[in-house]
Parts: C-alpha cells; structure tokens; sequence
C-alpha cells in the first residue's frame, strides 16, 4: 500500500516506518513547514509536487506535542491541544479533497480519553472521562472523524503507555531504577495500560488489512497492571531494589497538575473490540516486554 503518516520522527512514527517497510508498503511522511506557523502547519506542496499523485490508501496520524515533556501551564496545555487538533484539521481538509482521499485514516488517541477510573474496567464502550486530556482526546477524535463524511474510513487507536527498546516513559523511569532509587509512586494502586511497541505496529497492519474495522480500539495489552506490579517487575527485570516510594504529595509538587492526571491516575483499560475482531496479542507478559526493551539497548 501507499502510505502517509504523520510524527513519523517520533517513538511510535519510526517504529511503525520500520514495520511497514518490511512488509513491502511504500511510506511517505508528511513535515511540517520549516517556519512552524499555526497558519499553515503541513508541508502539503511537497505531495503536490510527486510524481505519483495517486491517492495514498492509508493515512496515519500521529503528530502531536509530547504530554510530558514540560510541566504543563495555559501556555503548554494549549500548545498540547492545538498541535493535535488544528493539525489533524489540516490533514483531514487536504486529503478529503476529491482525487486525495485514501481508504482509510488511522488517528493516534490515548487512553486518557477514560480519565481516572479507579479500579473499574473500561473498554470502548466505556464513557470519556473528566479531565485535561480527556478533552484533548475527545477533540482530537472528533476533528478525525470528520474525515467520515468524504466517505474515509477512519479508525483511532488509543493507546497506553508504550514499552520500547528505544526511548519513550519506560526510559525516563530507567536512571532512577538502576540507580536503586525506584520505588512505587503514590499508592501504587493505580492501573497502567500498556502496549508492547511489536503489538502496536502489528496492530496497526491488523487494521489496515481488515476492512470493516472502524472507531475507536483501545491499544494496550488484555492485562492491565496497577504501578505496584509494574515497579516490582521492573525491579527484578534489572536486579535493582524498589524500596523508595514516591508519596502522592511529593508527586504533585513535582509535576503540578500533569500528576493527577498522568502519573497518578488509574485505567483499568482492555482492548475488548481488538479482541473481538480477532486480533491474538503476541507480547502479553509484562516481564518479558521489560526483558526485552532493557536488555536490548
């Protein structure tokens, strides 16, 4: 297939280019322009110019600024909704236009779509929750599916922390783990959705090649565990104790209002319709994802 993507520099973007590519799909990122202004975000001239100006069969967007990167005031909250959802109106504008429009969109979401559920499960039936990024994820799917009405098929994929060999939240945790440092954050209850980066770009064909897949599947392994689990797995991973607890107040004076809710929030989230559809995850045990993303670099 002819493929298009967006944040394709990024954790998930390089991955995904990686996978396909061996598949045999040929892979095309969209940039932004050089100059970064709001006005026009996408480097859209530069598809025009091609050679082939065949309509691309599948469109993956995954631009957006990174949630943690800095600890969020108005300014960075902004930025963080705006680079999702003024972009993918952008997007869904330019390949709507007739002789443009693919078969399909797939759209990058996030379990913050839920909020904070505590210990309750929630799968994609489950409402949105409350909360800053219950909002952008609600905005940023609504602004995709607008690519419906040019008759697109548009699929978002939301998902929950990633675990790779290559970078993402698993190696800003990994310093303070080898150093012995590493302990359960607030009451180490809350649940984590997680995904294997194989699983989700073996996800991501899985949707491609099966056509009647459409809205919202959650992309995280089918057992969710709480931080306690987490923490004491990758302690043992490592051969590191876990002995130092990060207690919620200190959490909270540290990151502001990203740690009620990133890092102190709970979502007992399963992927209920990937199963449903048939999908067989080949990377559910938590240990072995861990072994394999630290060892390997």
């Amino acid at each position: 297939m002819k493929i298009l993507i967006t944040g394709a520099s990024g954790l998930v973007g390089s991955a995904l280019i990686e996978s396909l590519f061996k598949l045999g799909h040929t892979i095309r990122p969209l940039r932004r322009h050089r100059n970064k202004t709001w006005g026009r975000l996408w480097d859209t001239a530069s598809l025009d110019a091609d050679a082939d100006q065949s309509p691309f069969d599948v469109v993956i967007n995954l631009a957006g600024e990174n949630v943690a990167n800095k600890r969020w005031n108005a300014r960075q909250k902004e930025l963080i909704l705006r680079s999702r959802v003024d972009s993918t109106w952008e997007l869904v504008d330019y390949i709507s236009q007739p002789g443009r429009r693919p078969k399909l969109l797939i759209c990058a979401s996030a379990t913050g779509y839920y909020g904070n559920c505590g210990d309750a499960i929630v799968d994609e039936r489950s409402p949105s929750g409350s909360g800053f990024l219950a909002e952008v994820c609600r905005q940023w799917e609504e602004t995709a599916a607008k690519a419906e009405q040019a008759g697109i098929r548009v699929v978002f994929l939301r998902f929950g922390m990633v675990l790779s060999p290559r970078g993402g939240a698993l190696f800003k945790m990994l310093p303070a783990f080898k150093a012995g440092v590493g302990g359960v954050i607030g009451s180490g209850n809350q649940y984590i959705g997680w995904i294997s980066i194989n699983d989700l770009a073996d996800i991501v064909g899985f949707v491609m090649e099966n056509e009647g897949l459409q809205g919202a599947f959650n992309t995280v392994s089918p057992i969710p565990v709480t931080n306690r689990v987490f923490v004491k797995t990758l302690g043992e991973v490592l051969g590191r104790p876990t002995i130092m607890p990060a207690p919620a107040f200190l959490v909270r004076l540290l990151f502001g209002e990203m740690a009620d809710e990133m890092v102190l929030s709970s979502c007992r989230v399963v992927p209920t319709r990937l199963l449903e559809a048939g999908y067989r995850f080949k990377e559910q045990d938590l240990r072995q994802v861990l072994a394999s993303c630290t060892h390997s670099r």
